[in-house]
């Protein structure tokens, strides 16, 4: 927990009415008729906070449609003149700071491309010093808490309160149904080191297609997120960038239309009995499973005595994919999934190697004065 750092709470925002916040508009501005067309319509709704639009748009390829540049940040000001509603727009250089604040651009988030850059957020941090302004910082590419950790400490140390993060997903090798991996427990775990944060899903960029967008925006909802990015054009199949995961104004006022809304606590005094008892019985389960665990530890230090007096690897490949294997075959009978298996299998197998590696070393450690731990 960051104690020292001083964020300020969404609701004191002036952009905030209700939640969840909204941040809708086109993934890039592309003509002046484009953004008020597609900006008119979103007001209309009523249930828009805040409009977005890139200007500048960092592409993955050349030869891509990189934004408009400065002269959209003109529409967006006419947008905000005209509807009333505040505007957004991505940051990723000095200058890009300089030109959204001349215009009048009420809120900057950081995309994460540039989250990853710590010379790139520290040259971000030192343009927006001593500047009111409100500030949102995607997560960075790959899933590394750090950076994204690191990309919130330096605007806090810029002096800027009204941070908040942006959950869009984290890109993989390995071709999956959404476009950036969800990897839910990251934006979980950056809540818990700072407790005040506000964190927006941005399920356009997670799902990478619209089709995606009601189910992950209800499971960011679920998690008790403070609002969504949702990006919508008045003729996505014609957008000239990531057509395939926006919608129009009247299908994103649909999707929230269809949004369950929950609450954190309910003064149903036997709903909260009721929930005391079962969180007893995971305390009692979470115990079991510690003394589990360490009893396994123990089996593997035994195993790693024997392996030591008969001079054999610890790592046994063949071994480790057959229990793997049987694991995941036995935990789809009981409702776990592949994933889940895996991950919980991985870091009981690093626990046990590095139990064995202590045995197998003992003798090493000792005769240069190393501690051992017991």
């Amino acid at each position: 927990m960051n104690t020292n750092i001083q964020i300020e709470p969404l609701r004191n925002w002036k952009i905030f009415r209700n939640k969840p916040l909204i941040i809708a508009g086109p993934c890039s501005a592309e003509s002046e008729d484009q953004l008020m067309i597609t900006a008119r319509e979103l007001a209309a709704t009523g249930k828009v906070d805040v409009f977005r639009a890139g200007i500048w748009k960092p592409r993955t390829r050349p030869n891509s449609f990189e934004g408009v540049g400065s002269e959209g940040l003109k529409w967006l000001k006419q947008v905000k003149l005209e509807t009333g509603l505040p505007t957004a727009t991505e940051v990723a250089t000095e200058k890009h700071v300089y030109e959204a604040l001349k215009f009048g651009v009420d809120v900057l988030w950081i995309g994460a491309r540039t989250t990853v850059n710590p010379f790139a957020m520290q040259e971000i941090a030192d343009a927006l010093q001593g500047v009111d302004v409100m500030v949102f910082v995607k997560n960075p590419i790959n899933p590394e808490l750090e950076l994204w950790i690191g990309a919130v400490e330096r605007l806090c140390k810029a002096g800027i309160t009204r941070i908040g993060a942006i959950h869009r997903g984290f890109s993989s090798y390995e071709k999956t149904a959404f476009r950036n991996q969800p990897k839910w427990q990251i934006a979980i775990d950056l809540r818990q080191r700072f407790p005040g944060l506000s964190i927006l899903c941005d399920p356009s960029h997670m799902g990478g297609d619209r089709a995606f967008l009601q189910d992950i925006s209800q499971e960011a909802m679920d998690l008790d997120y403070d609002g969504l990015m949702i990006e919508s054009h008045f003729d996505p199949d014609h957008a000239l960038s990531d057509k395939k995961q926006q919608v129009t104004p009247d299908q994103l006022s649909i999707l929230l239309d269809q949004l369950i809304l929950r609450t954190v606590d309910s003064p149903d005094s036997q709903f909260m009995s009721t929930m005391d008892e079962l969180r007893s019985q995971i305390d009692i389960y979470d115990d079991l499973l510690l003394d589990i665990l360490e009893r396994r530890m123990q089996v593997a230090q035994t195993i790693g005595q024997f392996k030591k007096a008969h001079n054999i690897t610890i790592l046994q490949s063949n071994r480790w994919q057959e229990i793997v294997n049987k694991a995941v075959r036995k935990g789809g009978t009981k409702g776990l999934s592949v994933e889940f298996i895996s991950t919980i299998l991985k870091a009981i197998h690093q626990e046990s190697i590095a139990h064995q590696l202590k045995v197998m070393n003992e003798n090493t450690m000792m005769e240069i004065g190393l501690p051992i731990e017991k």
